[in-house]
C-alpha cells in the first residue's frame, strides 16, 4: 500500500477475524516498526507479541479484574482531558460515533460495560503487541519516539492487509501481563497494539474519525 494512501486510510479497528497472524508477518512488522525515529537513536522500544493460550490468559485475567471491581494500576500516565476543552468535545464526539454504529442507547449500561470490557480483550485480536521501555529511562523521556514507532506499527500492518488499534486498556493490570506474559519489573509497560485482520463487518470498523482543519491549528508566522 502506498504510503500516503496508508496515512489516509488508517482508523481504528475494534473487532477482528480468529485467523491467527503467521509470527513471520508479524516479526516484519516489528522490523519495520524499529526503523521509526527515535532520540539520537536511543530505540527505547520493546515489543512482546501475545499470541495464543498466553493471550486467552491474559485477556481473561483481564476481564475478571475488571468485573470484580479491582481498580486499574496501569504503569503509564494516563491521558485525561479537561472537562470544558475541545479535547473533551472530539473525545464525546468519536464516542458519540461509535455508540450511534454498534446501537448502543446512553441509558444502556450493561451494552456500555459490554463494550469496556472489548478493550480489556484486545478487542478479540488474535495478536496484541505490548510496548514496554527500560525503568532506567524517565516516564515521559521515551514516548515521543515509542510513538513514532507503534504509528509505524499501524501503517506497516496495513500492506499486509492487518488492522490494529492502539489502546492502553490492555495494559491496565500490568500485574497480569507479568504473570502470564513474563514481562520483567525491569520494564515500564506502556501501551497495547491489537492486530489482527479487520472484520469489516462489525459496525464501529465502518466509523472514521473527524479531523481539525489544518488551517485551524496550523500558523504560518513570516509568511505573506
Amino acid at each position: 500500500m502506498e504510503i500516503i494512501e496508508a496515512i489516509n486510510s488508517r482508523r481504528s479497528i475494534r473487532s477482528f477475524k480468529p485467523d491467527p497472524v503467521p509470527a513471520g508477518i508479524l516479526e516484519q512488522i516489528l522490523e519495520l516498526a524499529t526503523r521509526a525515529p527515535s532520540a539520537m537513536n536511543t530505540q527505547p522500544w520493546e515489543f512482546t507479541v501475545l499470541t495464543g493460550d498466553v493471550l486467552d490468559r491474559v485477556r481473561r485475567a483481564n476481564v475478571e479484574r475488571l468485573r470484580s471491581g479491582t481498580p486499574p494500576n496501569p504503569e503509564h500516565a494516563v491521558v485525561a482531558w479537561p472537562k470544558e476543552s475541545v479535547y473533551r468535545e472530539r473525545q464525546v464526539a468519536l464516542a458519540k460515533q461509535l455508540f450511534q454504529a454498534m446501537d448502543i442507547p446512553r441509558e444502556d449500561k450493561e451494552k456500555r460495560a459490554e463494550w469496556m470490557e472489548r478493550g480489556f480483550r484486545y478487542f478479540d485480536a488474535p495478536a496484541a503487541i505490548i510496548v514496554s521501555a527500560d525503568r532506567s529511562l524517565s516516564e515521559s523521556g521515551p514516548l515521543l519516539d515509542i510513538g513514532a514507532a507503534i504509528q509505524t506499527i499501524c501503517l506497516a500492518a496495513l500492506h499486509f492487509g492487518l488492522g490494529t488499534c492502539i489502546e492502553d486498556q490492555g495494559t491496565m493490570y500490568p500485574d497480569v501481563l507479568r504473570e502470564h506474559a513474563h514481562i520483567p519489573e525491569s520494564r515500564r509497560i506502556i501501551m497495547a497494539v491489537a492486530i489482527g485482520y479487520p472484520d469489516w463487518d462489525f459496525p464501529a470498523n465502518k466509523v472514521q474519525s473527524d479531523r481539525e482543519p489544518v488551517g485551524r491549528i496550523t500558523t504560518w508566522p513570516g509568511s505573506d
